[in-house]
């Protein structure tokens, strides 16, 4: 049978755009098909404008710190409109370099809902193509639970495009997501609460990191309430009212929930192909990112495995390199680094200390927590903690996590030696950076326990 197609791609996030320049420079006919944005929710509403917000909330800091080091000012204003409006036209302008990477190498962009007919028939605005091999990459959505009064509520989503700056907040959720945005809105001048239902936030994450965190975020003076249950948003006017389920209430201009994203797989024609999702709506690959149907693959956050924006370019990678370039490739999921950017940042590659200690017979813990630098002459209290994490038997670093300015831009470089197998001694040896934060993992010397 003859395709109009080689490949098929349904989505143009960060997954689905590699995997389709890529199998078109490897001589592939290759469509793309996207109904919102090019570059998916990293570029317009995820970690691209999430930095940009996070890096204008620190400057409230730079500012007050600025005086220690012989700085004076006769005052500063944020203007919310500036920030809002500069971040949207870098996102523009990054959806246009999507789009050269497409059509550089001969990609053809169809802007409209795309989805499944049959195992090789796609179906848009009436018309229908063919392809020999499909890729889903259509990512995930915001979840907003259902209570009373959640139609009053906005998600991540809608927080990069509000017309008015709030003067009070409140987040639901204790992910990544919650934390980010509670440090931003602080930052930014916002009274901030965080509500989260379970006990401590950022779980998955390393407790002796996520109890640090709380720490940081409450001498910064956000309200982080724990095992704090929603039951009502009332609406009068522009004002919200949150009414918890012990009987607090707690008035504010937003409210914004962050509680978590699920695979976006609705009115994909999913089941008419034949494509099996799991009972969170994901859908089920195996290691090649197969599908239940041999030719229909699908990558990124709508498989739900990890959702980071360089875990689906890797896949996508695989796809194109598998299909088109004779290729058998894997992605390898252990040590994928990461970073929450709340303030001060949060940097981690490798299990957790619980993980940790489950997995190997003894563990050895270097931990070291100090004032930066920095802040010995602004005077300011915020800390950073650095952890190491040591397979007893080998010697072999198996973690790192860091809590402090830069972490991810640190964890980086570090997840390159943990991945090579790097050993204590190899951390001990190597001579550190002076003076710089960084140095403390090549000198810390003792295991705590």
């Amino acid at each position: 049978m003859a395709f109009d197609y080689d490949l098929f791609v349904i989505g143009a996030g960060s997954g689905g755009v590699r995997a389709a320049r890529m199998s078109a420079a490897l001589g592939a006919r290759v469509a793309i098909a996207e109904e919102r944005y090019l570059g998916g929710t990293c570029v317009n509403v995820g970690c691209v404008p999430k930095k940009l917000f996070v890096y204008g909330a620190h400057f409230s800091e730079d500012f007050a710190d600025a005086e220690a080091y012989g700085w004076t000012q006769k005052g500063s204003e944020f203007e919310w409109s500036t920030l809002r409006d500069n971040k949207t036209r870098e996102i523009e302008r990054l959806n246009g370099i999507y789009r050269d990477l497409l059509e550089g190498p001969g990609v053809e962009i169809i802007e409209e809902h795309a989805r499944l007919i049959d195992a090789h028939t796609v179906e848009f605005s009436g018309s229908t193509t063919t392809a020999e091999h499909i890729l889903i990459a259509t990512g995930s959505w915001p979840v907003i639970p259902t209570f009373k009064g959640s139609e009053h509520v906005v998600s991540s989503n809608e927080a990069f495009y509000l017309d008015e700056f709030p003067d009070k907040v409140v987040i639901v959720g204790g992910g990544y997501i919650a934390v980010e945005f509670a440090g931003i809105f602080n930052g930014l001048g916002a009274d901030t609460t965080l509500l989260y239902r379970g006990p401590l936030f950022l779980r998955g994450f390393d407790v002796g990191i996520r109890e640090f965190v709380h720490h940081e975020l409450l001498e910064k003076g956000i309200d982080v309430r724990f095992d704090a249950h929603l039951e009502e948003v009332e609406a009068v006017g522009e004002r919200r009212t949150v009414r918890l389920r012990d009987g607090n209430r707690i008035d504010a201009d937003l409210v914004l929930c962050a509680t978590g994203r699920a695979p976006l797989t609705h009115d994909l024609g999913l089941e008419s192909a034949g494509v099996k999702t799991d009972v969170n709506g994901a859908i089920e690959v195996d290691a090649s990112f197969r599908s239940s149907v041999p030719n229909i693959y699908a990558i990124g956050d709508v498989i739900d495995r990890h959702q980071l924006t360089p875990v689906a370019i890797a896949e996508g990678m695989c796809i194109a390199y598998n299909l088109f370039a004779s290729e058998s490739r894997r992605v390898e999921y252990a040590n994928i680094p990461t970073a929450v950017f709340c303030q001060p940042n949060i940097g981690t590659v490798g299990p957790t200390e619980e993980e940790a200690r489950l997995k190997y017979s003894s563990i050895d813990v270097y931990e070291s927590s100090f004032r930066p630098m920095k802040h010995t002459l602004s005077g300011r209290n915020e800390r950073s903690l650095m952890k190491l994490l040591v397979d007893a038997s080998t010697n072999r670093v198996v973690a790192a996590h860091m809590v402090g300015a830069d972490a991810g831009e640190i964890i980086q470089g570090l997840s390159v030696a943990i991945t090579a197998g790097a050993t204590k001694a190899d951390f001990d040896r190597t001579i550190g950076i002076h003076p710089t934060a960084a140095e403390e993992f090549v000198t810390m010397r003792e295991s705590v326990r």
